[in-house]
């Protein structure tokens, strides 16, 4: 039950880390162009955080001249993101939103849809003009009962018309995807984002995953080359993708994986001992049927195989009653939780495994034991 319900909690958080967390603030063949990493689930230290914040920003050039480098078969996107106070006529004041200047291609990159509505043209970002399309909540919220297109929407008293409400997108560690504010980069949003400051980052997704290698390289070619960078001397940015931001979460997976294995090779231990003596103390309770079986031909190999199949047989079935409440744990966790907890296969076949493997091994000696008796003396015992 233990093993069952450690590795589906692992593998649930496996599944939130990588589709919910990874696939939503990152994108599938993706990577973002940053001064820092935004996500670290390493070890950072005070000397590591002074370094970052001597690296030069990430500006407006700095993303042209990697668009202009890029292969023909990528998409490529602006982005700069702070947490912004919307106000409508509808409603004034209420929970922050996610406020996102960005190029045209962002919607494409995250793969976010409109559920009413659209998005902003290319030509709409590149004359600044001042349109966003917004969350689910944010719509809800600030326009309470009221149809948000068309309808205005001020951001540091700065007006924008919406244009757009997102399709459900949900949430990520306690983070709500539905309250957000998304326009075009060249427009006055970037003054609500404070853009002269560094951007956010650049993303950058590839068609294919050899694109996306293709890209970074590129990309990294042009950023060392704008930042007089030496052969000898190290990135001044980075380059995060779904695999660099997880590369902590698989050290912790990986130690999870072990300490689910580990633990509940504890609670075999115990069981073997139990059953080991209850062997003990069936064998002691049928010395005479044994001595019986025995002056009747059988051989020491088929007493010994009668306990050993009573010995697996019982840790079998205690297996398998391991396994239902293994599942129903599983569930229980799904249903209380936001992870999406599943049973791994492999669980269960170890599971069945090692419970039938656990009897044979306590039941090898008091099945030994059984088949050493003397018949004689054996047929004595009352």
């Amino acid at each position: 039950m233990f093993l069952i319900a450690v590795v589906s909690i692992v593998n649930g958080m496996s599944k939130y880390m990588e589709e919910d967390f990874a696939a939503k603030f990152l994108g599938v063949n993706t990577f973002t162009l940053r001064r820092f990493p935004d996500f670290n689930m390493g070890n950072v230290t005070d000397a590591m955080w002074k370094d970052w914040q001597r690296r030069p920003l990430i500006t407006v050039e700095d993303a042209e001249a990697v668009r202009d480098a890029l292969p023909a078969e990528t998409h490529w996107a602006i982005q700069d993101m702070t947490w912004g106070n919307p106000a409508t006529s509808y409603r004034n004041g209420g929970p922050q939103s996610l406020v996102a200047a960005v190029s045209a291609d962002y919607f494409v990159i995250k793969n976010l849809d409109v559920e009413r509505g659209r998005v902003f043209t290319e030509q709409e970002e590149q004359v600044g003009a001042p349109v966003v399309v917004i969350g689910r909540e944010t719509a809800d919220t600030y326009f309470p009962n009221i149809d948000p297109l068309g309808r205005e929407i001020k951001l540091d008293g700065l007006p924008f018309r919406v244009i757009g409400v997102l399709e459900k997108q949900g949430s990520t560690f306690g983070i709500s995807l539905d309250r957000q504010v998304i326009g075009p980069f060249h427009s006055a949003l970037k003054r609500v984002t404070k853009s002269r400051r560094g951007l956010y980052g650049v993303l950058v997704q590839g068609n294919t995953a050899d694109i996306n290698l293709d890209a970074q390289e590129a990309a990294r070619e042009v950023m060392r080359r704008r930042h007089h960078l030496h052969p000898s001397e190290p990135d001044d940015f980075v380059m995060e993708t779904s695999e660099s931001a997880l590369s902590g979460w698989q050290s912790i997976k990986q130690a999870l994986v072990i300490g689910g294995i580990v633990l509940p090779a504890i609670g075999l231990v115990v069981g073997a001992i139990v059953i080991m003596n209850i062997m003990l103390v069936a064998v002691a309770d049928r010395t005479r049927e044994i001595g019986i079986r025995k002056a009747l031909g059988a051989k020491r190999r088929d007493i010994m195989s009668q306990f050993l199949v009573e010995s697996a047989t019982l840790s079998f079935f205690g297996a398998i009653l391991g396994i239902i409440l293994g599942f129903g744990l599983s569930a229980l966790i799904k249903y209380v939780s936001p992870l999406p907890s599943s049973v791994a296969l492999w669980s269960v076949v170890v599971s069945v495994v090692v419970g039938a493997g656990v009897g044979i091994i306590a039941g090898i000696y008091p099945a030994s034991r059984a088949s050493k008796l003397d018949p004689i003396l054996a047929l004595r015992s009352e």
